[in-house]
């Protein structure tokens, strides 16, 4: 008996969605038996643990499968599991609606993705894999059960534009997906899923390494040539992770990481390791080839599954793996950890602490390994993911030194390719004991700031530092290898060359000569800066503006105003370059006839290009235009 069905729309933007994924978006229609024997298997995991927890849940755990039926003569594949189930508001919540959140924003971006292996990829980011079963099927059919409860849900779609829902009073224990199969066509890559040989090549290809049986009746002939149809295990069961490196195949590991990240890429890394003694696990990581969207976002799920002697104790397990490797995937395995364990146990684990240490320092030698022995590859992962590893230099100060030494950074020596912390240091001029760094938006930027020019003249190499972290990071770590990190655009940069006659120094003679008028121009506009003073840092520019070197600079004052944090005004110096003309002529001007309204103008004008000049924002930008209209009418 079941009551009777209610009818249901998709939402709008489900729609589109739907009819993308099975007219446009997917090339290999054999994944969608993938996407649900995953989903079985996860059921599985489920319903087993639920049981530990809970022992008075009515569950019936004596033979945990899947279990995948073909009837040729109705043209129907069955997926079936006895793993957890779903109810009724779950079977909506969750299957009557398409990626809830972020729909629109998947929409968006398949509109701009011309690529159709790129497009799967971004399905694949939305766990949408239960609608690749449209691909292949006119009508999909949902018929679950949860455990526990007394009755069950049959959910029912065409896929063009409704659905129906009812209650069942009978069902089984878990959930059976029906797929009323479209016609073969070799043409459209749409096989015989109702073939025994078919149904079996496809999950030895994508879900060998299910832990849970995989049973399917396949058709055998006997030594008389007589054909016989018997229940069958597809599947070799075997923890991919619990195997010896040496009898896992490439392809193998690449279909596992597919399997538990539902990234239609191959991985860029695979880091598989056991380790004994006090503390017993096993690990299969992954580095994917290619960021997440939402890497950034704090939706983000992060962290790897963890089970315990291969029973599956919960996904995306965040105190394994630190925030900045939240892109890493995979699966430990511990021995020695309690089945019965929360999330707020782990926080305090002294074993789960033990192997995260582990971890962290094997997923950076890996990547150190790789920066030498592939370039290539690992200029593909700095790409990817070098933002959020430079996170850790905030976070992770056990880990600074490893994390510096995997870093690489834009830099003045070589505009297509950047430079690792090692190099810059080889190639210091000698004397020079301090890493020169600039902060910015963007190359461009900060490649053509003033604060650039002498270092550039000189031929001393300054980092470029372009990610929003780098402000935060840098005001943090002092040094590297005994090199102190100096910011070109903080603090005094003195670039001028010794000179051992001390006082009558070239220096001190224009210090001497600039004084008055520096001392005016400071009192002038002491509403706007600090000081007024000499520059070494200029060769080109009249002047630029620069932080005290206890101040916080610009952009990162701004980051923290924007995410709404109140900080009192910062008064930054302004430097003016003494070779520049405009900067002599208004020493001549003030030595010559004192301070008037013309030089006060010049001066207000001198620092509006300044700000102007490093990407700032001017006080009065009405008065400023204003001013140098006027001393531009002048000129005519």
């Amino acid at each position: 008996m079941s009551t009777q069905a209610e009818t249901f729309e998709f939402q709008a933007e489900s729609r589109k969605l739907l009819q993308l994924m099975v007219h446009a978006i997917y090339s290999n229609k054999d994944t969608f038996l993938r996407e649900l024997v995953s989903n079985a298997s996860d059921a599985l995991d489920k319903v087993r643990l639920e049981s530990f927890r809970d022992k008075d849940l009515e569950v019936d755990t004596s033979d945990p499968h899947i279990l995948i039926e073909a009837d040729r003569q109705h043209r129907t594949l069955t997926v079936r599991d006895n793993g957890i189930g779903m109810s009724r508001d779950e079977v909506q919540d969750l299957i009557g609606t398409i990626a809830k959140s972020g729909t629109a924003e998947l929409l968006q971006q398949l509109k701009e993705t011309q690529d159709g292996a790129a497009a799967q990829e971004l399905i694949g980011q939305f766990g949408l894999g239960f609608y690749a079963s449209f691909m292949v099927a006119d009508r999909v059919t949902l018929l679950t059960r949860r455990a526990g409860e007394s009755t069950g849900t049959r959910w029912d779609s065409t896929g063009e534009g409704t659905y129906t829902i009812e209650t069942v009073e009978e069902a089984p224990q878990g959930t059976a997906v029906t797929l009323h199969l479209k016609a073969e066509d070799q043409e459209d890559s749409l096989l015989d899923y109702t073939d025994s040989t078919t149904i079996t090549n496809i999950v030895k290809r994508y879900s060998d390494f299910i832990s849970w049986p995989i049973r399917m009746e396949v058709e055998r002939t006997d030594s008389e040539g007589a054909t016989t149809r018997q229940l069958e295990t597809i599947n070799s069961m075997k923890a991919l992770w619990a195997r010896p490196k040496e009898e896992v195949a490439e392809e193998e590991y690449r279909e596992f990481y597919k399997h538990i990240s539902h990234d239609w890429n191959d991985p860029l890394e695979t880091i598989h390791l056991r380790a004994e003694g006090t503390i017993e696990y096993q690990a299969l990581l992954f580095i994917p080839s290619v960021a997440p969207f939402d890497l950034f976002t704090r939706d983000h799920k992060r962290g790897v599954q963890l089970y315990v002697k291969r029973v599956f104790i919960m996904d995306d397990c965040e105190e394994l793996l630190p925030e900045y490797l939240r892109f890493v995937k995979g699966v430990v395995d511990a021995q020695d950890l309690s089945l019965n364990v929360s999330r707020e146990i782990l926080q305090q684990d002294r074993q789960i602490q033990m192997m995260r240490r582990r971890l962290v320092k094997k997923v950076l030698s890996t990547v150190k390994d790789m920066m030498s022995e592939d370039p290539d590859r690992y200029a593909k992962f700095w790409d990817q993911f070098g933002q959020a590893v430079k996170e850790g230099l905030l976070n992770d100060v056990d880990n600074r030194e490893q994390i510096l030494e995997i870093a690489s950074f834009e830099s003045t020596h070589d505009p297509e390719s950047r430079t690792t912390l090692r190099e810059y240091i080889e190639r210091m001029k000698d004397g020079q004991d301090t890493i020169y760094y600039i902060t910015g938006s963007s190359r461009s930027k900060v490649e053509n700031s003033p604060h650039i020019e002498a270092f550039r003249d000189k031929g001393m190499e300054v980092l470029l530092l372009t990610d929003p972290v780098d402000e935060m990071w840098v005001e943090s770590v002092p040094e590297f290898d005994g090199k102190r990190f100096q910011s070109i655009a903080k603090g005094q940069v003195d670039l001028d060359e010794k000179d051992e006659d001390g006082e009558d120094s070239e220096k001190a003679q224009r210090e001497r000569e600039f004084a008055d008028v520096l001392s005016w121009m400071s009192t002038k506009l002491a509403e706007d800066v600090k000081e007024v003073r000499l520059s070494s840092r200029l060769s080109s520019s009249p002047a630029c503006v620069v932080s005290d070197s206890e101040d916080m600079g610009p952009t990162l004052e701004k980051m923290y105003r924007a995410m709404g944090h109140e900080l009192p005004p910062v008064k930054r110096i302004l430097e003016v370059n003494p070779d520049h003309p405009l900067v002599s002529g208004m020493r001549e001007s003030y030595d010559k006839n004192g301070q008037s309204r013309e030089l006060e103008e010049t001066a207000e004008l001198l620092h509006g290009m300044a700000l102007l000049a490093e990407g700032g924002e001017l006080r009065e930008p009405a008065q400023f235009t204003s001013l140098l209209a006027n001393r531009l009418a002048q000129t005519l």
